[in-house]
């Protein structure tokens, strides 16, 4: 893995993160804290990003290639949609990664370390600040909506076929 330092929060940095459907709605005040508190990491093939069972306490975002989703050697899903989100359960309810997740192909992220949230310089009040972790937690939210309906469709289909092969039976 190459990672660069904590990014700075300059204008092109600023202007990368909005290109993120996933940031679009956060305020130029709120893209410059996330800068503060991340690196972008570059993978090679199968190289792992996070490992099932860590308790590391990174959030990507993929900025580049494809992600494979591997639970118990199992491969359970992919990623490789620009911006979207991996790794966010883990900061939701605190428990170890419960998947892998490896490069496919070259694969770039932006790594947000939200371990270090509560470094955040207070520019303004504590409102500001909670402003920016809700926004946060949202976004999370709206992801993890979304993939649970994706699951929901997978299962009423792989039910559907149990139920026929029983009927054969």
């Amino acid at each position: 893995m190459l990672e660069s330092r904590y990014l700075k929060d300059n204008l092109e940095n600023i202007k990368k993160l909005m290109a993120i459907p996933a940031l679009r709605n956060f305020e130029t005040q709120s893209l410059t804290r996330l800068l503060r508190l991340s690196k972008i990491r570059e993978y090679d093939d199968g190289e792992p990003i996070i490992e099932e069972g860590a308790d590391d306490t990174w959030l990507y975002f993929l900025l580049g290639g494809k992600v494979r989703i591997v639970k118990q050697g199992v491969t359970i899903g992919g990623i490789d949609r620009h911006g979207e989100i991996f790794g966010e359960m883990r900061l939701v309810d605190s428990l170890s990664r419960s998947a892998s997740v490896f490069a496919v192909g070259r694969t770039i992220c932006l790594a947000v370390d939200t371990a270090a949230k509560d470094r955040l310089p207070l520019e303004g009040n504590r409102d500001e600040r909670l402003d920016f972790l809700l926004l946060l937690y949202r976004i999370f939210a709206e992801y993890m909506s979304l993939r649970l309906r994706l699951t929901n469709d997978e299962l009423i289909k792989a039910r559907r076929k149990i139920d026929r092969l029983v009927e054969k039976l």
